[in-house]
């Protein structure tokens, strides 16, 4: 049922795009009477139809109907002039002479800044990504994306997943946000990615370092906050068809967004669809457990997935009052390389090499359905800002049904489930005490229920209660220098759920006698805890440079799987073990970030120290449970430190460089693991990009060539049983383009994208498949079209 909704949805909407394209446009440009100028931002007025000039003054109204049509034509500091139009084929560009106007205007005090400057007076150490750059830099998945950006990275699973990595810290130490309600999935586990849409987010905020002031718990690394989209314009209509294709798995995707707005009412929505197979890897072969897979064809077998994605969300406007409410759902089932779920797959009767496009056990499901409110209500000294949200997401593991131990063969595929919904309320109150304190308080609640099913078990069933209240000042001491401070405290509780195996197990009593036993994997249990968080910042701009430091305290709840897991985890081939004895991570984190930015130059430089207290990791032991080591989670001092520098210059016309690096350094201080760093830390990485800008030619407008030359490090600071991973170099290349195929005010976007050039065979540290001696996907060519109307 959703995959035909999703059909008729992208139908009607290319439906829409064709019949545009077959209806008559209104051209025109608006030039001053006086000085025979262009003006920009002329705006064009008419019944649902709407324009606005750009700097070279022309306009497209398009889509119009045959008829006549009355305009009204303004803009600040020129006489209004109306003007009727007559839509036919025999439409020519219209010159509309506006008069400069005499009105005599009172003097207005302009009361605002940008956000460019926003941030730089605040001193939280922290990135703006902009539609653009996630536009021209889009891969695969959203963090795949981001990656490009320094101190940010991913743990890979497949092609078309991937988890956030802040500074060396992922999973559940860094939150992601969307519409200001935190993304809440089963996050805690390696094998899966992030359930978010790429396609139609606008800005991006990154922060990097502890964000738990504003956030609460699961941010102790950093956020990825995607923000709201903007708000269209009165009268607008506008939209987009995004097409792409790639050759290393075959990809195939589409996406279709519209949004429009009249007076006060808006609306956006979006669907998008991609279907990939078995992506390639320069190897034929993988060596797991001293066992040798034979790859045909160099696919990497299983790895086959699609994705199908709606969204819509409905606004309101006025003076004092803006509120959204938006639906979306993600939708995904994804291939595990079979080889790596275990060696059960070498007596398998599956032909996981008929059909690069096959999804075969084992594989994964999951849909995250979201719905969530944003509510802004503008008093006259205070702005309340009000986030709810509901998130179902449903996850479900299949593997073929094999007997393990004393557990029988299982009926079905379905190995493990988790259905997790999730309750969240944020109220904050922006005020300012006067021009000098501008004060942000408020609070966070989410609640969380966590069920499970299938035949294999790894955390019990769970609720989570959170509760925190936060309040922050950003004093400015003068123009350019700014002083942040804030506390907050947090309150959580964890209520587990017992559990026992359905099968009994054999035990062997102390009088020789034997019982049948349905063991205890899981207890009820009630767990409370609670933490303060606090920082404090500044901020100082001095001409063309900015100075930012920040030193904070945060802390992070442990999870069910740390405190309660009790299971075999075949996606990693090893048994974890949980401990209801662990206390909240604590961390504290001094930041600086020092900036200097001219028109033709930048650079910067953002170091970080970091201590934990009592940091949770999942510790190898040299106990075994039928064959499988058993790894326990516990907790320890840890050391990082580290930062990253990046320049780019644009001194030679059309030609832009940018060079970046990131390095963390991590060390425990304390336990079983003392003197070793911790799992998944990036090694020593840098980017090198060159951008150049051709002139025009032919049909081709703004061709843009990019390279991007990035140079890894050896990985030989490592934690067993991790392996040393060998450093590489890799070269991906992209041109960029537009065609006016469509003779529409927009044209046609063509970006032709060649990854990994040389088919380097490399190995990253933090991918998932790293551990089974996975290397990462060869060379793949992919083309991507974006048409907007």
């Amino acid at each position: 049922m959703l995959y035909k909704t999703l059909s008729l949805w992208l139908f009607f909407s290319l439906s829409t795009i064709a019949i545009a394209q077959n209806s008559f446009q209104i051209k025109g440009s608006v030039i001053s009477q006086n000085t025979l100028q262009p003006i920009e931002g002329a705006t064009i007025n008419g019944e649902n139809l709407h324009a606005i000039s750009s700097p070279s003054g022309t306009f497209t109204i398009p889509n119009v109907a045959e008829g006549t049509y009355s305009f009204t034509i303004s803009h600040l500091g020129y006489a209004s002039k109306t003007i009727t139009i007559k839509a036919s084929s025999n439409n020519e560009n219209l010159k509309i002479l506006l008069e400069e106007s005499t009105t005599e205007l009172n003097e207005i005090k302009v009361n605002g800044k940008t956000k460019k400057r926003e941030h730089k007076e605040s001193p939280v150490v922290s990135q703006l990504v902009s539609k653009e750059f996630l536009t021209s830099n889009r891969e695969n998945s959203l963090m795949q994306t981001l990656s490009k950006i320094p101190g940010v990275s991913t743990i890979k699973i497949g092609s078309g997943q991937s988890k956030p990595v802040i500074r060396g810290l992922g999973f559940n130490r860094v939150a992601v946000v969307q519409n200001g309600i935190k993304h809440e999935a089963q996050q805690w586990g390696n094998d899966h990615g992030l359930e978010i849409d790429q396609y139609g987010i606008e800005n991006i905020q990154i922060v990097k370092g502890p964000a738990s002031l504003v956030y609460g718990s699961d941010a102790i690394a950093g956020v990825v906050d995607i923000q709201p989209n903007k708000i269209p314009l009165a009268n607008s209509f506008s939209g987009e068809v995004n097409v792409l294709g790639e050759s290393n798995n075959d990809l195939l995707g589409i996406s279709a967004g519209i949004q429009a707005r009249k007076e006060k009412w808006f609306y956006h929505g979006r669907v998008t669809y991609r279907d990939y197979g078995d992506y390639k890897v320069p190897t034929d072969q993988i060596n797991y457990e001293n066992y040798i897979f034979t790859l045909h064809d160099n696919n990497l077998r299983n790895t086959a997935g699609k994705e199908a994605n709606a969204s819509i969300s409905v606004g309101y406007i006025s003076n004092r009052l803006t509120t959204e409410t938006t639906m979306s759902n993600v939708n995904a089932k994804n291939g595990f390389f079979a080889n790596a779920h275990g060696l059960e797959v070498r007596t398998s009767r599956i032909d996981y090499d008929q059909s690069n496009r096959d999804i075969d056990l084992p594989y994964h499901k999951v849909n995250h359905f979201k719905i969530t409110n944003n509510t802004s209500i503008a008093l006259d000294k205070h702005s309340i800002n009000l986030d709810f949200g509901f998130q179902n997401n449903l996850r479900e593991e299949h593997s073929e049904p094999i007997p393990h131990g004393y557990m029988p063969t299982p009926s079905n595929s379905k190995e493990r489930s988790f259905q997790k919904n999730t309750l969240t309320l944020n109220v904050k109150d922006a005020f300012t005490l006067n021009d000098d304190h501008h004060i942000v308080a408020g609070i966070n609640l989410e609640f969380q229920d966590n069920n499970i099913g299938g035949w294999g078990f790894l955390i019990p069933e769970f609720t989570r209660l959170t509760i925190g209240a936060f309040a922050f000042d950003q004093f400015e001491i003068n123009s350019d220098l700014h002083l942040l401070a804030g506390v907050r405290y947090d309150f959580g509780q964890i209520k587990s759920k017992s559990y026992f195996d359905w099968y009994p197990s054999t035990i062997n009593n102390a009088n020789g006698s034997t019982s049948y036993v349905y063991l205890q994997r899981a207890e009820d249990k009630t767990l409370n805890f609670g933490n303060v968080s606090a920082s404090v910042g500044l901020s100082y701009i001095l001409n063309n440079t900015t100075f930012k430091i920040n030193a904070g305290k945060s802390f992070r709840m442990p999870l069910p799987n740390e405190l309660a897991s009790d299971g075999v985890n075949y996606h990693m081939y090893r048994y974890e073990q949980g401990n209801l004895n662990l206390d909240p991570e604590e961390s504290y984190q001094l930041d600086i970030d020092i900036d200097h930015t001219t028109k033709d130059f930048s650079i910067g430089v953002s170091p970080f120290v970091n201590f934990f207290e009592n940091f949770i990791y999942l510790n190898p032991t040299s106990n075994y449970y039928e064959t499988l080591q058993i790894y326990e989670y516990t907790q320890n001092k840890v050391f990082r430190a580290g930062g990253e520098l990046r320049a780019s210059t644009s001194v030679i016309p059309n030609l832009k460089l940018d060079a970046s690096a990131e390095y963390v350094y991590s060390k425990q201080t304390s336990g079983p693991k003392e003197g070793f760093t911790i799992p998944f830390s990036p090694p020593l990485s840098g980017l090198f990009s060159a951008n150049y800008q051709f002139k025009d030619a032919l049909f081709f407008k703004q061709p843009q060539l990019r390279a991007d030359y990035r140079i890894t490090a050896a990985q030989d600071d490592i934690v067993p049983p991790e392996e040393q991973t060998e450093g590489y170099q890799v070269l991906n290349m992209a041109l960029l383009t537009q065609i006016d195929v469509f003779k529409t005010q927009t044209p046609l976007e063509l970006k032709f994208k060649l990854n990994n050039v040389f088919n380097t065979k490399y190995y990253d540290h933090t991918s998932f498949y790293r551990l089974i001696d996975v290397p990462e996907a060869g060379r793949n060519i992919s083309i991507a079209l974006t048409q907007s109307f």
